[in-house]
């Protein structure tokens, strides 16, 4: 994702994560708070590093939980604007990281909110960074139907799965399992405590084991 501004106000454009992830970027050593300051002083190729580090975790939470590509590629550029023009109200006592978490997860919630519905997932838009996630490699590891069951498939239940939850059972279950962030650092991004944190999970983790009973060993 590259930004500029345009009339004053700044635009995001998306980039292939190839493109990401083969592009040289000469400001990759610096710490997030020198580009976090340089970016406050309208330096957008800091700005575009910082976007960069975080962009495909802030993708795949946003995906995870919406279950739609479209969906999160907007929200994603969404989430960049919101937070480079909340740059001078970052104060820095959580990691910048947690904090662009947080405007993710507030920003996809409310999306969630007002889109009321369920989104049917379309094969296209299967994510190959499933077979890092957790819930993939267990059940699939297992000797159950879902050994046979094609990479797009599983996707789909799994997305479906997730679906069934709520914007902030969900939440948890795709911060946690999915991205593997620790059970203090989701209570700061979602504004709860750790035991909250956990108790949502246990649910979270019920209610999805119930929905996927039919693999179950």
């Amino acid at each position: 994702m590259n930004c500029a501004r345009e009339g004053g106000s700044l635009a995001c454009i998306s980039m292939d994560t190839k493109d990401i992830e083969q592009a040289q970027f000469p400001l990759a050593e610096e710490d997030d708070s020198v580009l976090i300051e340089r970016s406050r002083n309208e330096d957008l190729d800091a700005y575009d590093e910082l976007m960069r580090r975080y962009h495909s975790r802030i993708y795949g939470l946003i995906y995870n939980m919406t279950s739609n590509k479209e969906d999160a590629e907007d929200l994603l550029q969404e989430v960049f604007v919101k937070a480079y023009s909340a740059l001078d109200r970052f104060q820095g006592k959580s990691s910048f990281y947690t904090w662009l978490y947080r405007i993710a997860v507030n920003r996809t919630i409310n999306f969630l909110k007002k889109r009321r519905k369920r989104t049917a997932l379309s094969l296209d838009d299967v994510d190959m960074a499933i077979e890092r996630d957790p819930a993939y490699v267990e059940l699939s590891s297992r000797e159950t139907p879902l050994r046979g069951t094609s990479l797009s498939e599983l996707q789909e239940k799994l997305n479906n799965a997730l679906q069934t939850l709520s914007e902030k059972h969900r939440t948890v279950v795709v911060l946690h399992d999915i991205q593997g962030v620790p059970h203090d650092e989701i209570a700061e991004i979602v504004g709860a405590s750790a035991g909250t944190v956990r108790s949502r999970l246990f649910y979270a983790r019920q209610r999805l084991q119930a929905e996927l009973a039919e693999f179950a060993p």
